[in-house]
């Protein structure tokens, strides 16, 4: 049976037990020679039931009929909600996710269904446009150094090579890059599983690691690097928060002044929280550039021309480190130029130090 239909029996069944029981009530009343305000006597019980049937079978008809039309009625009002969200559902299953239920009227437990469903939708539609669009860009990054391999492999076949050194050479940056590319991509999808153990780290030391291990890299490109602040506990993955800590320090370098740059790494602790704040030197960004930086595959002006241009997922892995952290990440241009960066991170418990 329907719910609508369990619903309307039931109306009726309570209807019918209702007047059952004031039945009873009255042919008792009767019964006794009692009626409010009067007292009289019943000649007998054969007579009294005889003349209070027809009125008893009436009403139980009544209430029968006026149960089960009004119960069918009210059931459907109260029902007609959940329909359109049944509905809905089907559209959803069937692929639909622009569809929603948008259900008018008073605050009630269907109106909150419907809301919550409603949001439900759009962050499922969200994540699905941005998971295509993530697909997308990677089938094409990747489709670039393969298609520079086989366009080099078909030169040396073809005998065209200007020498086997210089093809080796060639093949193998091309591999890198590639390698580098996947790597990416695997610890995004790792950061965004939240597939990791969380142990205590101090966001401080990471910041002096990443500094000392990408030294080299800031002396060539003529960039200075310091480092200072407070201790920052947190508690996560240690080889998460080091790769995060390690892309912020190498686009600094990377996107900076040539033979004049200069990166700063803070850290900051505050009651409940702890921040990691990356500024370097450059050239001027607009802010709608600076807004699309965390996004896959975005590159800023001077990525593409650079030996270390990494695959433009160096803020993005940042950023879902970051989520996957429970905290976020903040991006804003500097006036002299350059571009300062800050991630958010809930501060480690006093506990989890040991």
């Amino acid at each position: 049976m329907s719910v609508r239909l369990k619903l309307t029996l039931s109306y009726a069944g309570f209807l019918l037990l209702a007047g059952a029981v004031l039945l009873g009530a009255g042919y008792f009343s009767l019964s006794r020679g009692v009626h409010p305000g009067v007292i009289f006597m019943v000649r007998s019980h054969a007579e009294l039931f005889r003349d209070f049937l027809p009125i008893a079978v009436t009403v139980v008809v009544f209430l029968l009929v006026f149960g089960l039309v009004g119960g069918w009625f009210l059931a459907g009002r109260m029902l007609a909600p959940l329909s359109r969200i049944t509905d809905a559902t089907r559209l959803a299953a069937s692929g639909s996710l622009s569809h929603r239920i948008r259900l008018a009227g008073r605050r009630d437990e269907f109106r909150e269904l419907a809301d919550s469903f409603d949001t439900m939708l759009a962050r499922l539609e969200a994540q699905v446009v941005e998971q295509q669009r993530f697909a997308a860009n990677a089938s094409h990054e990747l489709r670039t150094p393969l298609a520079i391999t086989q366009t080099l492999l078909d030169v040396a076949r073809n005998g065209q090579s200007r020498g086997t050194d210089e093809l080796v050479e060639r093949l193998h940056f091309v591999n890198t890059r590639a390698i580098e590319l996947t790597e990416a991509l695997l610890l995004l999808s790792r950061a965004d599983r939240r597939s990791f153990a969380r142990e205590h780290v101090d966001l401080s030391l990471l910041a002096e690691e990443a500094a000392e291990t990408l030294l080299p890299l800031a002396e060539r490109n003529g960039v200075t690097i310091e480092t200072a602040g407070d201790v920052a506990p947190v508690v996560g993955s240690l080889a998460l928060l080091l790769q995060m800590t390690t892309n912020l320090v190498h686009n600094a370098i990377v996107h900076n002044l040539p033979g004049q740059g200069a990166v700063s790494v803070t850290t900051a602790a505050h009651r409940d929280k702890v921040t990691l704040t990356v500024e370097n030197t450059g050239e001027k960004l607009a802010p709608q550039l600076v807004a699309a930086l965390a996004e896959p595959f975005q590159r800023g002006s001077r990525r593409a021309r650079t030996d270390h241009a990494g695959v433009g997922l160096g803020l993005a892995i940042v950023q879902s480190i970051a989520k996957a952290h429970d905290g976020d990440l903040a991006l804003a241009p500097r006036s002299a130029g350059g571009l300062c960066v800050t991630v958010t991170l809930p501060a480690a418990p006093p506990s989890a130090g040991g």
